[in-house]
């Protein structure tokens, strides 16, 4: 029955890029002109951007948010990109995908939106600073993989609600991660369903694997370095929220990296509390 059942699940996940917001290509489009060696101009991001003015005005509203605490108001979507950066602008339309998704299937009463886009947006920053520190991969790809590593979860709980629910069920009676969880209600973790749907959505590669092997990096066939970095990341941040600062994985993740225990402890406390993720879940709720 539950193999029945995670088929259709799969089934359903391509058919997700048409509940987006906007255009379903405007994804894969933002990400090539947005990379590190595209060639476009802000003019260019600008334009595809703003082909969709429902999008044009939400980025606008988030741009101008308390979040980013800009000097002055900007009133175009070229210049909240020369001002915030390509990356924040990227970020900005992924996290409105993600919750137009959300705003069209509700979500089940146990789900904890605001702790989830808590858990994300910490992890995120976490993986930035510490890709900064090893001085591996592209630190603003770092925190968009951190930014989505568990939209999995939200799509489980949006399409399959009842199945969310006994999956939790399961984790409190297993007391166990709710990946092991998962991976014993119907055999695939939340992991492996969001790299598909960013996948579906056209991102590339350097996000998707990030995301399909954050819990265990050591099997990712590439982008391995990353999948550790959002591994150590949301170890971190599980550990801080547990009241746990050095478990065995972030001690043994630390030292693949040939980082200071201490001190990565330290950067994840100081960022845990910060004022800027209250400051970014005000910005989503406009």
């Amino acid at each position: 029955m539950y193999q029945e059942r995670v088929q259709e699940f799969l089934q359903e996940l391509p058919a997700l890029r048409e509940d987006l917001p906007f255009s379903p290509t405007l994804f894969g489009k933002l990400f090539k002109q947005t990379g590190a060696n595209s060639m476009s101009s802000l003019e260019d991001i600008a334009e595809t951007i703003s082909s969709d003015q429902g999008l044009t005005t939400r980025v606008l509203s988030l741009a101008n948010s308390a979040y980013y605490g800009l000097q002055a108001e900007v009133s175009s979507v070229k210049r909240a990109a020369a001002v915030l950066g390509l990356a924040e602008i990227r970020n900005i339309v992924l996290s409105l995908g993600v919750k137009g998704l959300t705003e069209k299937y509700p979500l089940p009463g146990g789900f904890d939106y605001d702790e989830y886009w808590r858990h994300q947006f910490l992890v995120a920053t976490l993986a930035e600073q510490i890709c900064r520190e090893v001085d591996e991969g592209v630190p603003s790809i770092m925190f968009t993989a951190g930014l989505l590593h568990d939209i999995g979860k939200l799509i489980v709980a949006m399409r399959r609600p009842e199945d969310w629910e006994a999956i939790q069920a399961l984790r409190e009676e297993r007391e166990c991660p709710e990946s092991e969880a998962e991976d014993e209600y119907w055999g695939l973790d939340h992991a492996v369903v969001g790299a598909l749907v960013l996948k579906y959505w056209d991102l590339p590669p350097e996000l998707v694997e990030p995301v399909n092997w954050h819990h265990v990096p050591a099997l990712a066939p590439e982008h391995q370095s990353a999948a550790a970095i959002i591994c150590l990341a949301n170890a971190l941040v599980h550990c801080m929220d547990e009241g746990d600062e050095c478990s065995d994985e972030v001690i043994n993740a630390c030292g693949e990296f040939r980082l200071d225990v201490d001190e990565i402890v330290e950067l994840a406390q100081e960022t845990m509390e910060s004022d800027t993720v209250e400051h970014f879940l005000g910005m989503l709720s406009r």
